[in-house]
């Protein structure tokens, strides 16, 4: 049993030494693009999990990896930048391609399966920055290529920092692990950018953009436009997302019920530009998804949407002083047994194709409060099996349009019109 006196002497040795950190280059990295690194990165990884809590640290390189990376719990894999890297990757526009100015992993695992194992796995206090992420075999000329997911978060506190997702098919899983932190994230997945689900404790997602800057102009960007989701999420106790966004994908943010549960939490400054829905919600928690501060365009692909609420849920929806714009058909189509409410929200355009009101509820409960119609088009049609609704406080360009098919109980007035 160890005495006062050696009690000390270690906290005091462990004050005073310094965080450990391994080059990978020590350990027979390249960075050539040629020669596969992925043995030497993770024999420093483990080197570093081995004497305590440290950093590999990657050099300035194009490091191939034909292989795939286990963090360990407590360890770091860090690049060079100390920003979110931006580079075009096909052609000259001024930016330097991946490797050319920092930290690249050229990634070549798992190539042609989807469901294969991550690029990267993150563990308990683990963490990876300062990198650009490539697949150089990627193609432009059609369908992409499938690729397993470029980062896996798990354990309790994994977290992803200051990274370029350039062109993956699939960006982060943040799935089955405790308070994911995931922050200044840029990039072009092609099929999914961030799943989150099983989480159970509160995860942050900040400052996650997601835009073209790999491909905008060729048939794999279309095949996006017509089948990528940007963000989903499955159950999610209290997830806090701040200022993220997303463009040319299917569908902007999609929220679903897993065989774990469904998402509450708070989505604040969130944005989805040229998607065919900016929001799809299948289902939420009772407690509601809090959508606050939003922008949002549709008006590509069949029947562009702003909102869609499907059949199937039965939680809440509340967005706040949003904004939608874009000659979309219809800002909403609301249907389940949950309740909706937008309020101080200003609606620009809709009715692209046909006579359609701008938000048409099937059923469920609706709260149209504090909003603004710019187009003197249909305003609000409520079907039959709509349970109760208030719309009040509102500002109508031209006579409300408002149609009304419900039985039940629907309160309407102190709106406005504006001439």
């Amino acid at each position: 049993m160890l005495d006062s006196h050696r009690i000390a002497k270690r906290a005091e040795n462990d004050e005073t030494r310094a965080p450990l950190v391994e080059n990978v280059k020590s350990f027979g990295a390249t960075g050539d693009a040629i020669s596969d690194d992925t043995a030497a990165f993770q024999r420093a990884l483990d080197a570093v999990y081995k004497s305590g809590p440290g950093t590999v640290y990657a050099p300035p390189g194009r490091y191939l990896l034909k292989g795939t990376l286990t963090i360990p719990d407590g360890a770091s894999l860090r690049g060079s930048f100390g920003c979110v890297p931006s580079h075009n990757g096909i052609r000259d526009h001024g930016q330097p391609k991946p490797g050319e100015d920092g930290s690249a992993l050229f990634a070549t695992a798992g190539q042609g399966h989807e469901d294969g194992h991550p690029l990267l796995t993150l563990n308990t206090n683990s963490s990876v920055s300062g990198l650009t992420i490539y697949y150089p075999n990627q193609v432009l000329d059609g369908e992409p290529i499938p690729y397993p997911w470029a980062i896996a978060m798990r354990g309790k506190n994994p977290a992803a920092f200051d990274l370029e997702l350039l062109n993956p098919f699939q960006g982060i899983d943040a799935s089955h692990n405790e308070r994911h932190n995931i922050r200044n994230i840029t990039g072009q997945p092609l099929r999914r950018g961030i799943w989150v689900d099983a989480i159970y404790d509160i995860g942050r997602i900040e400052n996650v953009h997601f835009n073209p800057w790999w491909n905008s102009h060729s048939p794999v960007y279309q095949w996006q436009t017509a089948n990528g989701e940007a963000f989903v999420f499955g159950r999610a106790d209290w997830e806090y997302v701040l200022n993220t966004f997303c463009f040319g994908y299917r569908v902007g943010y999609r929220f679903i019920e897993t065989n774990t549960g469904n998402c509450n939490g708070n989505f604040l400054g969130i944005g989805a530009d040229d998607c065919n829905r900016a929001v799809v919600v299948e289902q939420s928690a009772p407690y509601g998804l809090l959508i606050a501060n939003g922008e949002f365009t549709s008006f590509h692909g069949s029947d562009p949407t702003m909102v869609e609420v499907r059949a199937s849920n039965k939680g809440v929806v509340r967005i706040s002083n949003s904004a939608f714009w874009g000659p979309c058909n219809q800002i909403a189509k609301i249907d389940g047994q949950g309740t909706v409410g937008f309020s101080d929200c200003t609606f620009v355009q809709w009715g692209r194709e046909g006579d359609r009101a701008a938000i048409q509820a099937n059923s469920g409960s609706l709260l149209v409060r504090g909003c603004e119609f710019r187009q003197k088009l249909r305003h609000i049609s409520l079907g039959k099996a709509v349970n109760c609704a208030v719309i009040t406080g509102n500002i109508f360009r031209g006579p409300a349009q408002i149609d009304n098919a419900s039985q039940n109980d629907v309160q309407i007035g102190l709106n406005a019109t504006l001439p």
